[in-house]
């Protein structure tokens, strides 16, 4: 199936036109002698905040003598940022970073205006990001990456190039060595990798709101308990842990994990834990049901939103516009590893070279844009939980995926 990322991911790689980044005019300061003082709160994700403070003195020292700014970091979770936001929306953050399928549920709330001079935006980011930006053909968000998706991080000084084809042959690998792969299935965004390559689907339903899902299929060449008999088997090995993506990073730091499903944000930090035995690719497959299927991934862009209740809204979205602008998205990737949304960022040789983007284009025939509603999170979470222990209640499979297909499919 052809899937939107792979052009996403494909414009990255052979972007070749530069896009103009122009500026609109700053916002007209008051005429008194003393310079009004504009304070700013931004949220992002909490890796993310030394970066952002960089790019905060930047933005002063470029705005320098328009106003007295006082601009807030505060740590939070891109992917829960929607949640958080409309919590109290009114005194919320006025700058913030979410994931682009929060963006229609922010535009329908309130949360987000359409963005002013949308064109220019548009003309200066690839298509796809821009089109995950938007509701419609509306622009309602800044798009800052294009790379939101996952791949198997792995260590070379432990693996062949044949190895990281197969989990099951480096999960053997790893438990000779005595060391682990890991992946986190706490998070139902990764759990998604052992369905989505199935013929087992899940998404929206017309409605924007509620979820379609066969996941507990007993009908077809995979079943939903192949599956979950699949992963009762790989939680089994002792090669094997379910660690969250902080857990992952320790244990590259400190050897005992060698390989793992993260993204680019931690390109950076691993690069530096392994040297040149740092090494990416896309997902292998998986022994289910007799066959090697290949893992799946979601993925998806990251946007800065504008609070449409701020209280200084022209330099909010001024601010907005600065975080991702391509001099900004140059400094990401420099800093964070993560792959710009900007043309002309997106086509520069560093970002074309690294090899966490061509770990990410290589797994894209094998990803989908992340469309689900927010009934999928909990049940998949509390089902792949309950795998990653070996299913401790005893609970039949089938049993445990209909709980899981009614907890999606709730209206």
């Amino acid at each position: 199936m052809k899937k939107h990322f792979f052009f996403l991911l494909l414009s990255i790689v052979t972007a070749v036109s530069l896009s103009a980044c122009g500026e609109k005019p700053p916002p007209p300061a008051d005429s008194g002698t003393e310079e009004p003082v504009v304070a700013l709160t931004v949220w992002g994700a909490e890796e993310d905040e030394s970066l952002l403070k960089e790019i905060f003195a930047s933005f002063q020292s470029h705005y320098a003598g328009q106003a007295e700014f006082q601009i807030a970091f505060q740590p939070q979770s891109e992917s829960s940022c929607k949640d958080a936001l409309l919590a109290d929306l009114e005194n919320g953050p006025d700058v913030f970073a979410f994931a682009d399928d929060q963006v229609a549920a922010l535009a329908a709330a309130g949360g987000l205006d359409p963005i002013e001079d949308a064109d220019r935006i548009r003309a200066a980011n690839l298509t796809a990001a821009v089109e995950a930006a938007s509701v419609g053909n509306v622009l309602y968000a800044y798009p800052l990456t294009a790379d939101n998706g996952y791949f198997l991080y792995y260590n070379k000084a432990y693996f062949s190039e044949e190895d990281i084809s197969s989990l099951n042959r480096m999960l053997e690998v790893a438990a000779q060595a005595g060391r682990l792969v890991t992946m986190d299935w706490s998070s139902a965004w990764y759990v998604y990798s052992f369905f989505g390559n199935t013929g087992l689907e899940v998404g929206l339903n017309e409605d924007g709101i509620t979820n379609y899902c066969t996941w507990n299929s007993t009908e077809g060449s995979i079943t939903g308990v192949d599956v979950a008999q699949a992963m009762l088997e790989i939680a089994a090995s002792p090669g094997f842990a379910s660690r969250t993506d902080t857990d992952f990073l320790s244990g590259v730091q400190n050897g005992t994990v060698i390989a793992g499903v993260s993204g680019v944000w931690n390109a950076v930090a691993i690069q530096a834990a392994w040297g040149g035995n740092a090494g990416a690719a896309k997902l292998p497959a998986y022994t289910c049901a007799g066959q090697q299927v290949p893992m799946a991934s979601f993925s998806g862009c990251k946007l800065i939103g504008v609070n449409a209740y701020s209280q200084h809204p022209e330099w909010a979205a001024r601010l907005a516009e600065w975080i991702t602008n391509e001099e900004n998205q140059r400094l990401r990737f420099a800093m964070r590893g993560q792959g710009p949304s900007n043309i002309s960022a997106a086509g520069s040789p560093e970002v074309q070279s690294s090899q966490a983007i061509a770990a990410l284009l290589a797994q894209s025939e094998f990803s989908q844009l992340q469309r689900v509603g927010g009934k999928f999170w909990d049940p998949v979470t509390e089902f792949a939980g309950s795998c990653a222990q070996g299913n401790p209640s005893g609970t039949s499979l089938q049993t445990q995926l209909d709980r899981m297909v009614e907890g999606i499919t709730a209206r």
